[in-house]
């Protein structure tokens, strides 16, 4: 290690950044690092770890089981060492500088930790105001507004299909001052993503702020659009794509000169990750889209200094815990270098990171086990080092969050900086040989994938010729293809299935209600105007160069007009461009249907799918195969029927295979009620007479069932297996999906 430096003495004040980084960099040119000895420990070597687990492998093939190849084309080691990674470790960066791989300030959270950014839905902006104060004071250090559908689309709530859908509703300067009424914004961050432009939305912030006497130029954090996200999502955008860009500009160099401390270009991942793309692809996508915004604010006389202050990114964390840090401290380390290309000045060259957990991760099923996901994509967020960060509520894919769970996600951003003190370390993960390794490795893959997208034209390029949205179907259909085969498992859906679970009320919203207090509180505001200034003020934004738009528009909001009629005011030609859109899902979506098909059923007829075990032996002889077989079979939630198995009596070999006929027989309840499939579970050691045995006697005893074996039969038995009456097989290699959608089929659930 290197000499102690006292950068901070006691009596003294705390230094800035820049003057620590430049003491940083003072003291690095006179350090010295003594030689650290580890005499007293035997170092093992790789082979001896190896020897290690294969003793405890017990003959399974080191080489299958312990290397681990995910989506992103990266193989896991089972052991990191520094011989071998030694050479890459950063030794001569430091955090804030260079190309930003240990953080993009020198201080890590030390002074200032990550912002608690949670996001506030509510469709009332009375409510939502509150519930923005509430998250403040319960320890939230971000005001984050979410809108809804329309107000993103420029549709005045009376035209809106669906008012609240996603977040606040707003149509008025009026909602939007409730909404920002009583606010901190002088001295809290304010987040609010406004689609494909920011000009609308920031607009009527601005009215509103005018019109309680606050100042805009106060107004810092993030106001932003992402016109190319939105045109992915959808297909096309409402405006031209060169609309955009001018406003785009134009927001820029407004806020440069109104606000400084707001970016207005909020480039974000979740389309791509909501897709079902793996890491590389949502860093490679994302970056971009944001390079085509830096050519097109170039061109539109912008330097990369104002660009630069301008974009912030916003990334989805997944399930992946150390290659998620791995793409978040890579993702620096390839922004800074691309925005060096453009001729940014190193400070220039940091990027600024707001991350959320992945909803593509998520379920419906069991969503309780949400609350451990978004645990570890929110550890693997901070460690990768966030600016800002919002925790979803673990109930995010069925309703909007309550108190309770809203809580939950907030404390753990909590936890994080009090309890388990992720504020002091700075780079948590530096010098972590597999961390290092990770990042090397995703870095490289990121940087060609990224220059793949260029060689095809860029982010238009390749979204026009379909190549981003095949390569991201490629590995959505990689993915559910896995969790088919439970080679992927999703705790409680697809493996460990609740059987208890009651599904979470949904409290959906009274949306004609909703809708009509609105309108009323809409058309109470617009009665009151002078209808004459409304209508000149919407003829000025109409005239207005994209360079003075805000300021027209916030005029126009200020004198009543609504967001619809700014909206169509503003719009100099409509979208000229289309794409596929990528369709949002999330990864267990194909289970949570079959669950609802067999839950459908149950409350149509009164009847499922009913399972009959055929345990043969004791207990422990079964044992093991019966709860695989019932927890694969209950993922589908169908009645499986327990036993502690079929034994032979004294002097009857046999006997157990007759019983297991008899009981299947009988039926599942004195009506004799007929079972569905049956199951015979037991060993490899013993199937050879079993199987041959007693699969005629239960096909006998009830013809129309499916008959299937618990374990992978061995190569040279399986035809016998077959011939004997077998129709299929349960075993880690099976197809789930497959499985039960065809039993589904024979009940008549589904056609």
């Amino acid at each position: 290690m290197a000499e102690q430096t006292n950068v901070e003495p006691s009596n003294s004040k705390p230094m800035t950044d820049k003057e620590l980084e430049e003491l940083l960099r003072k003291s690095e040119q006179n350090a010295t690092y003594p030689e650290v000895k580890f005499d007293e420990f035997t170092v093992p070597t790789p082979e001896e770890w190896v020897a290690a687990c294969n003793e405890l492998l017990k003959g399974k093939p080191f080489d299958k089981l312990m290397y681990t190849k995910n989506y992103e084309g990266i193989t896991f080691d089972p052991i990191y060492t520094l011989r071998k990674w030694k050479d890459i470790l950063p030794t001569d960066d430091y955090p804030g500088m260079g190309d930003f791989l240990r953080g993009s300030t020198v201080n890590g959270y030390v002074h200032e930790p990550w912002g608690i950014a949670q996001a506030c839905d509510l469709t009332e902006p009375q409510e939502n105001n509150e519930l923005l104060k509430f998250e403040i004071s319960k320890g939230s250090t971000v005001y984050h507004v979410r809108v809804d559908s329309a107000t993103l689309a420029g549709i005045d709530v009376k035209d809106a299909a669906k008012p609240g859908d996603k977040g606040v509703s707003l149509t008025t300067v009026e909602d939007m001052h409730t909404l920002l009424d009583g606010l901190d914004m002088e001295n809290i961050p304010f987040m609010l993503y406004t689609g494909e432009a920011s000009t609308r939305l920031l607009a009527m912030m601005v009215a509103a702020l005018k019109g309680a006497g606050k100042k805009v130029e106060k107004l810092h954090g993030i106001v932003g659009a992402d016109p190319i996200g939105e045109l992915v999502k959808n297909g096309k955008t409402c405006e031209s794509l060169d609309s955009l860009y001018d406003q785009m500009a134009a927001v820029i160099k407004w806020a440069a000169k109104n606000a400084p401390g707001l970016r207005t270009v909020l480039v974000r991942s979740t389309v791509f990750s909501l897709g079902g793309a793996e890491s590389v692809q949502e860093i490679a996508y994302t970056y971009a889209v944001a390079v085509e915004y830096v050519r097109q604010m170039m061109k539109r006389g912008l330097d990369i200094h104002e660009i630069s202050q301008a974009i912030a990114f916003e990334f989805n964390q997944g399930a992946n815990f150390f290659m998620e840090i791995a793409k978040l401290r890579a993702a620096r380390q390839i922004w800074a270098n691309i925005m060096k290309e453009f001729g940014a000045e190193e400070a220039d060259r940091a990027s600024y990171v707001h991350g959320r957990p992945a909803t593509f991760t998520k379920t419906v099923i069991d969503p309780y086990v949400n609350m451990l996901r978004n645990c570890t994509q929110s550890f693997s967020s901070v460690v990768g080092g966030v600016n800002t960060y919002e925790n979803e509520p673990f109930d995010e894919l069925i309703r909007k969050g309550d108190t309770f769970s809203r809580r939950i996600a907030r404390n753990i951003h909590i936890m994080l900086q009090e309890e388990f003190g992720m504020q002091a370390p700075i780079d948590q993960a530096g010098g972590s040989w597999a961390v290092e390794a990770l990042t090397k490795q995703i870095t490289e893959k990121i940087w060609a994938k990224f220059q793949e997208v260029e060689a095809a034209g860029g982010a238009m390029g390749a979204l026009k010729d379909g190549s981003i949205q095949k390569g991201i179907a490629d590995v959505l259909a990689a993915r559910l293809k896995n969790l088919e085969l439970r080679k992927d498992r999703a705790v409680g859906v697809n493996m460990y299935p609740n059987m208890t679970e009651e599904p979470l009320d949904p409290r959906p919203e009274n949306t004609e209600e909703v809708k009509k207090i609105l309108v009323a509180a809409v058309e109470k505001y617009v009665s009151d105007i002078d209808a004459k200034n409304a209508e000149a003020k919407l003829a000025a934004v109409k005239a207005a160069a994209a360079d003075a738009l805000v300021d027209a528009e916030a005029d126009a909001f200020a004198a009543g007009a609504t967001i619809g009629q700014v909206a169509k005011a503003a719009c100099k030609a409509a979208g000229d461009v289309t794409v596929e859109a990528i369709a949002e899902h999330h990864w267990t979506e194909k289970f949570e249907a079959l669950r609802r098909d067999t839950e459908a059923y149950i409350a149509k007829t009164g009847k499922n799918v009913e399972v009959f075990l055929a345990n043969m032996g004791p207990i422990p002889q079964h044992k093991a195969r019966a709860d695989f077989s019932t927890s694969f079979l209950q993922v589908g939630e169908f009645n499986v029927h327990l036993n502690n198995g079929f034994q032979d009596d004294e002097g009857k070999p046999g006997s157990r295979w007759e019983k297991a006929a008899a009981a299947l027989k009988a039926g599942i309840d004195e009506a004799g009620t007929p079972y569905d499939c049956a199951v015979i579970c037991s060993t490899d050691a013993t199937y050879p007479e079993d199987v041959p045995g007693m699969a005629p006697l239960l096909k006998a005893a009830n013809p129309t069932m499916k008959l299937f074996l618990a374990g992978a039969p061995a190569k040279d038995m399986k035809q016998t297996y077959l011939d004997a009456g077998i129709d299929d097989f349960i075993s880690v290699s099976a197809n789930c999906f497959e499985i039960l959608k065809d039993l589904q089929k024979r009940k008549g659930m589904i056609e």
